[in-house]
């Protein structure tokens, strides 16, 4: 097989040196020039992966055309023209463009909203190029993402996303995790050195990283190869893009497409044949058969799905949060827990630097100024606790950090090890390693403490006591970080992990971060939304408790990272059910307790922002994330916050179910109205001499009836409907449809005995086909108003405004129709006088004994 000409290129570079990659590149060390980046723009175009760059008008409505129902329809329509029955071509191509153009024009519209709400939450890159405005002290700039350009010098370090396939010019201690291009959790080394190029997988090249990838510790610098399309990932989501990700909704929307078509396929052969058989008049049975199938067929489902979901996507913008895939909606509504972390959720995301302490638990400035250099010299992803030491800026000239104090190496953090330490030459010219991370994993590669009375060993009695200081600070709610140091006695040039040992611990600095106030009220509206919470957080147990008190949240269990590793697939599944707190918890374990809850039957969604979210937040059914978040968080979100706060999470939650309650509102009347249908059409056309309604006149019924279905996007949700999640149910729907479809046959089997013994229309078929028309319009129009709620309609329960507008409108146009210039066209005929206060009972009766039957059956079964 012929190589990938990307991937030979990619090996060309591995094999050479930094200088001869950027002299084939075309590029140098102090970046491109203005003018060149504008030239290679237009060359390879915008770093865009997987054309998410908006479709052709054209490639939207085949997008819209091509569902099988309006295929179907639109093979229905060919047939009436073929046969040369235009009129009802004409009203069967009405009904489908009318489908297609609404869905069309409402997607075009939110997508466009939504391509301007994506702006907001812009991924941005370190580039240097020369004479690039706003550049740091190293000459880098924040650009946007898709402005990059090969032969670009960008800079990466930890939560960074690889913004293309690059070569790397420098690494230190860099770790990047690939498993979006390969499955492998476990981050895997780069480095900068010239590779040994072989025939293997070029995501196995040790120093070329790859867009998709992300960054989990070191920094580096890296040039541009290639961008959008061109790279390893263009080339995968090009390939995952050709087929959409189906989601359970998706799946459920399909199987009830397909569940009428079955449906028609088996009722309209059958409607064919009798009433060939007892009329004799094939071409006309066949003419009726094909308005029956056009009857059934739920042609409006496409556009009404379309415009629920895009609302509730525009509902939510206005409501600052983005939408950024329209499916994601109704999961947020079917969503039962939500998994999230603590910091800036629960509590204000502002922390402060309380205290400075030496390992007996008194205030020691010496723990502050190391932990100020440790801050001020680490190059990686500088988080909450590093910018609360940096407010300490007064050290910085008591300190002469930048003409005392110099910077030889960094060992950048990682989540295993999760410290980090800088190696700095002294004003007295020592070396001196400062290490900065978790008290336990401080602890862990420490031999000294430092105490009044000098350095002493960390033995026993002295690990007790520094746990109880500890433990004491952690019960107050302070998150606890230790220092520890080691003057270096033979300098060297590079570090490594492995140097982090034998060191003197110094002591500990202090952090506040408050609850906010907010926090309580809104936890207490998810419970009552029907969804729990559950907190994951690296954060130690004791803390995270203290923050759960001060929000009001129960906490019914507790684990740890420890405990849960220990634990196998079952016993952890058994244990996130009695469970809330999920403390010291690592990345993988996040998406773990993940699938715990999905393999239970839970709808999890996850809250993140951090670099170590990322895996939570693409394993939930709905990855939440917020606007100033790590590129990788941003980047694998469905929904993003432009605000990081629990409140909108709940009307988020509640804004899903309306989503869904209307989506299923149309799906029962449609589905229950055609199984109603069934019975009466088959019915009449086995004892009536002529058909029961003319062709036309079933068309010209169902696209009315179409037409008052357009607004139910606008309707009202019952209170009651949001208090719970709500999942996609096949099975309740075709019970639905099996209990109410019958109640409306039995009145139309009244409007026939009516007009066949009252009005005597078996020898006047026109008649007692207007009549039934206009009951079959009016009863199906009006029953919306009884199915959309579990309530008693018009008096505990009302729909929306436009919904009710356009009930009056079809129920007037079908009064009128008998008596209109278009009747004759219809084949109707003026009713008698007496057939109004008739029909006006059948509907009542029918309205109250649907509301009985819904009654019942939403007691036994749920709504």
């Amino acid at each position: 097989m012929t190589p990938n000409p990307s991937d030979l290129e990619l090996r060309t570079l591995a094999a050479a040196s930094v200088s001869d990659v950027l002299a084939k590149l075309k590029t140098g060390s102090d970046g491109l020039s203005g003018q060149e980046v504008k030239a290679r723009l237009e060359t390879y175009g915008p770093n865009i992966a997987g054309g998410r760059d908006s479709s052709p008008l054209l490639l939207e409505l085949w997008n819209k055309f091509k569902n099988p129902l309006n295929i179907l329809l639109f093979g229905l329509a060919g047939l009436s023209w073929l046969l040369s029955d235009l009129r009802s071509a004409a009203v069967i191509a009405t009904m489908v463009v009318l489908s297609i153009g609404l869905g069309f024009i409402q997607e075009h519209r939110s997508s466009k909203a939504a391509a301007k709400l994506a702006n907001m939450v812009r991924v941005e890159v370190m580039v240097k190029r020369q004479g690039a405005a706003g550049a740091d002290a190293e000459g880098f700039a924040a650009i946007p993402l898709d402005g990059l350009v090969p032969g670009d010098i960008v800079k990466l370090s930890a939560g960074d996303m690889v913004p293309a396939d690059v070569r790397l010019c420098s690494a230190n201690d860099l770790y990047v995790n690939q498993s979006t291009l390969t499955g492998e959790s476990m981050p895997v080394e780069k480095n900068d050195a010239i590779a040994k190029v072989t025939d293997e997988n070029p995501l196995a090249l040790p120093n070329i990283c790859f867009m998709g990838s992300s960054i989990s510790s070191g920094y580096g610098t890296a040039v541009v190869v290639h961008t959008g399309d061109a790279t390893s990932f263009g080339t995968l989501a090009r390939q995952i893009m050709a087929a959409d990700t189906e989601t359970s909704f998706d799946r459920g929307i399909r199987s009830f497409s397909w569940l009428m078509l079955r449906f028609i396929l088996v009722m309209v052969p059958l409607v064919f044949l009798i009433n060939g058989l007892t009329k004799h008049d094939w071409l006309e049975a066949l003419f009726f058969a094909v308005a029956v199938a056009v009857g059934l067929a739920p042609e409006m489902l496409p556009m009404i799905v379309t415009v629920n979901l895009a609302q509730g996507a525009m509902a939510m913008a206005k409501k600052h949060a983005i939408v950024k895939r329209l499916d994601a909606i109704q999961n947020f509504g079917a969503m039962d827990v939500l998994c999230t972390d603590k910091t800036g959720t629960l509590t204000q995301d502002r922390v402060v630097l309380k205290l400075h302490l030496d390992v007996a638990g008194h205030n020691d400035d010496n723990v502050l100024k190391y932990a100020y250099l440790n801050s001020h010299f680490q190059s990686g992803l500088r988080n909450l606790l590093d910018v609360a030491i940096q407010n300490h800026a007064e050290l910085e000239e008591h300190l002469s950090v930048d003409g005392g104090y110099s910077k030889i190496d960094e060992i950048p953090f990682d989540f295993n090890r999760r410290r980090l330490s800088v190696v700095v030459g002294t004003p007295e010219g020592k070396t001196l390693l400062i290490c900065k991370g978790a008290v336990e994993e401080v602890l862990a590669v420490c031999a000294d403490c430092r105490t009044a009375d000098g350095s002493r060993p960390l033995d026993a009695a002295h690990r007790t006591s520094i746990a109880d200081v500890t433990a004491r600070l952690n019960g107050d709610g302070f998150r606890v970080i230790a220092l520890g140091t080691r003057e270096i006695a033979e300098p060297k040039s590079s570090y490594h992990a492995g140097d982090e040992a034998g060191l003197t611990l110094q002591g500990f600095v202090a952090f506040l971060d408050p609850p906010k106030e907010t926090a309580a009220a809104a936890l207490a509206a998810l419970a009552a939304s029907g969804v729990s919470i559950k907190i994951l957080t690296g954060d130690n147990d004791l803390v995270t408790l203290k923050t759960c008190r001060d929000v009001g949240l129960t906490v019914t269990g507790v684990a740890t990272g420890h405990e849960i590793e220990a634990m196998d697939d079952e016993a952890l599944r058994k244990a996130i059910e009695r469970t809330n707190v999920f403390a010291k918890v690592s990345p993988a374990q996040k998406a773990r307790i993940i699938a715990a809850l999905q393999a239970s039957d839970h709808v999890v969604g996850f809250l993140g922002d951090g670099i170590n979210d990322g895996p939570a937040l693409k394993r939930a059914d709905v990855g939440i994330s917020v606007d100033t978040a790590a590129d990788i968080a941003k980047e694998s979100a469905d929904i993003i916050l432009l605000e990081k706060n629990l409140a909108i999470l709940n009307e988020g939650v509640l804004e899903g179910r309306r989503v869904f309650g209307n989506i299923v509102k149309y799906i029962k009347m449609g589905a229950s109205s055609s199984f109603g249908n069934m019975f009466s059409v088959l019915g009449a056309s086995m004892f009536l001499p002529f058909l029961p309604m003319a062709p036309l006149q079933v068309l010209a019924n169902n696209l009315l009836y179409d037409f008052s279905q357009t607004t139910i996007p606008t309707d009202t949700v019952d209170e009651e409907y949001l208090q719970q999640p709500r999942k996609w149910e096949i099975g309740n729907i075709m019970r639905f449809m099996l209990f109410i479809g019958p109640m409306s046959s039995i009145f139309d089997y009244a409007t026939y005995f009516t007009m066949l013994y009252v009005f005597d229309a078996w020898s006047n078929p026109s008649l007692f086909q207007t009549g039934w028309f206009v009951e079959s319009i009016l009863s199906q129009t009006l029953i919306i108003h009884v199915i959309r709620t579990k309530k008693r309609p018009f008096i505990d329960s009302w729909a929306s405004p436009p919904l009710i507008i356009s009930t009056i409108i079809i129920c007037a146009i079908a009064v009128a129709l008998p008596y209109s210039p278009l009747a004759g066209t219809l084949g109707l005929q003026p009713l008698p006088l007496l057939y109004w206060p008739i029909v006006a009972s059948f509907l009542v009766g029918y309205a109250v004994l649907t509301t009985i039957v819904k009654t019942w059956f939403i007691r036994k079964w749920g709504m």
